[in-house]
């Protein structure tokens, strides 16, 4: 297998610059990531952009309660994407879910067609819907969705390995990102164990300065 791309995310400047010159691959620009990540703000976006060299997808979610989005609020996030694309972002991260959990296609449509010429990962709400594997069958049906970040549906992704393997053969042209207890000491054990191609975490180059 080809070196595996090597995603940090991160909520401020300090760590995506640490986490460029430890080798990240890609940075996952969020705010808040005790909130498990919401939109970064515009300056934020800006000054990273600014500073680093390799690709940045920012986090697009405008709250931290669930994934279901009303109307007006899918549109404030679609008008931020407009804004970020502007910028010179390389993707968006979104997900968006409906009131039983499983994949809120009509908004997912929507967000893809503002975001096109982006990556578009769907994050970590597939691990709430009741089958990731028909989960990923289903987003593999819209245009524009590139990855998927995932730890199986598991509460990492070691204990999801199995689900990861399943959803990377079901995922057509779509990328899985395996994610989830994924940290500098053992991120080897996992590209053997998933043998997917991108890896994410917060500590999976070392720990930030």
């Amino acid at each position: 297998m080809k070196n595996p791309l090597i995603e940090v995310c991160v909520d401020t400047l300090a760590d995506a610059v640490h986490a460029e010159s430890k080798g990240a691959n890609r940075i996952e620009l969020c705010s808040q990531l005790a909130l498990d990540g919401l939109t970064p703000t515009l300056e934020l976006t800006k000054n990273t952009l600014a500073a680093l060299k390799i690709p940045v997808h920012v986090m697009i979610r405008s709250r931290a309660i669930n994934f279901q989005y009303l109307p007006h609020e899918v549109e404030a996030m679609i008008e931020t994407i407009h804004i970020y694309k502007n910028l010179g972002i390389k993707g968006i991260v979104f997900g968006a879910l409906l009131a039983d959990f499983t994949i809120d296609l009509p908004n997912i449509e929507k967000v893809a067609k503002a975001a096109e010429g982006l990556n578009f990962v769907f994050h970590k709400a597939i691990d709430l819907t009741p089958n990731p594997v028909v989960a990923t069958q289903a987003l593999a049906t819209i245009k524009g969705i590139t990855h998927i970040l995932t730890s199986g549906g598991a509460p990492n992704a070691k204990e999801g390995s199995s689900i990861i393997r399943d959803m990377d053969n079901q995922s057509q042209h779509i990328k899985i990102i395996a994610a989830g207890n994924i940290k500098y000491y053992n991120l080897n054990e996992h590209i053997k164990l998933l043998g997917v191609n991108e890896y994410h975490g917060k500590r999976i180059l070392g720990h930030h300065n």
